[in-house]
């Protein structure tokens, strides 16, 4: 018999999805101890654990899983080998289609390209303080995008706008913005897309309480300061409309203190999510309910209608990001990202998109 962390551990499954899967009558324990309620697996589950965990990464409904199982050690593979055969005819079928949708918003694009105007054609000429675009920069530079697949995230995009500046950044599971006070431009919005490795020698010269001065020009940008330069050119894309993004309905906000919140999250309980990060590697996530001003790490086996699961790792990071002792979380459905806000100004803030848990 293996207890049920022998079986997360040999079978790629983990602890909570075997208890959900337990009380999903999908792989149910051999015997579970009356007293404790401990849970403990056959030596023949093990197979079927891997074979769960397998048709869940092909995306099979669990109700077909349920009969997959069921006919797994049977004689007779006709029903198994027929539901096998089904979902991929369904993957198949959501493929082409899939592909059909693709085409046809492709087209969309094109025309739509043929017709818009970049923002990225203006000069540009203005001053800010160095402390305030250092904190800025450091605010959003964690939220930028690593996927060769999509060079426009690999970047901050510098939105100025009159006398403010916006610096933001997303690789697509967070996004960051903050905002610069500047001056002497008072010209029409221009957008620019600066490479990361751009971004970080800008803000290694951001070291000084003194004035800065940043210049676009087409394509080029530079930031100077007291006898440095940071200077290249700006990635040949248009970045994505994140006012539209940030656009979240008022959810339940509370008050933490960064610290100790900071350790609640390290010390605190994780569940396993189908969801992976960018790179491939397991995504632990941790799952937060904010009521009544407080915001509380949520244990395994408590659900609730008000919780919201994020990776952790990109928690750890937007509190680590804001750099202040003191901010507010702010949480909404349970499908709608998660806020990190300062308490002084909605203006700088981090947003992590949920994730799913095993359903």
């Amino acid at each position: 018999m293996r207890s049920i962390g022998e079986m997360a551990r040999d079978s790629g499954l983990g602890v909570s999805a075997l208890r959900f899967y337990d009380g999903a009558g999908v792989l149910v324990p051999a015997r579970v101890d009356p007293a404790s309620g401990y849970r403990w697996y056959g030596p023949e589950q093990l197979d079927e654990a891997r074979v769960l965990a397998r048709l869940r990464r092909a995306g099979m409904p669990l109700a077909d899983i349920r009969l997959v199982l069921a006919g797994w050690s049977g004689a007779d593979t006709d029903l198994v080998r027929g539901l096998l055969q089904a979902h991929l005819r369904r993957l198949e079928t959501g493929l082409a289609n899939a592909r059909d949708e693709f085409s046809t918003v492709r087209a969309l694009l094109e025309r739509r390209e043929n017709r818009m105007t970049s923002l990225r054609t203006a000069t540009v000429g203005l001053t800010a303080r160095a402390p305030e675009l250092a904190e800025a920069l450091d605010a959003v530079r964690f939220a930028a995008g690593t996927d060769p697949e999509l060079p426009v995230l690999g970047g901050v995009l510098f939105d100025i706008d009159g006398e403010e500046l916006r610096v933001v950044a997303t690789d697509r599971y967070r996004m960051a913005v903050a905002r610069v006070v500047t001056a002497g431009y008072g010209g029409p919005r221009v957008q620019v897309v600066v490479p990361s490795r751009l971004t970080d020698a800008m803000r290694a010269l951001l070291g000084d309480d003194a004035a800065v001065r940043l210049t676009v020009d087409g394509d080029r940008v530079a930031l100077r300061t007291e006898g440095h330069e940071a200077a290249g050119y700006c990635l040949d894309h248009d970045f994505p409309d994140y006012r539209r993004l940030v656009r979240l309905p008022a959810g339940r906000r509370a008050r933490v203190d960064v610290p100790a919140f900071r350790h609640a999250v390290e010390t605190g309980p994780v569940r396993e999510s189908e969801v992976r990060e960018p790179d491939g590697a397991p995504c632990d996530i941790s799952v937060l309910e904010v009521v009544d001003g407080a915001v509380t790490v949520c244990e395994d086996g408590h659900d609730g209608p008000d919780q919201v699961a994020v990776n952790r790792t990109f928690l750890l990071q937007a509190l680590a990001a804001a750099g202040r002792e003191e901010l507010v979380v702010e949480a909404g459905a349970p499908t709608a990202p998660l806020a990190i806000r300062r308490t002084d100004t909605d203006e700088t803030f981090s947003i992590l998109m949920p994730v799913r848990l095993h359903d």
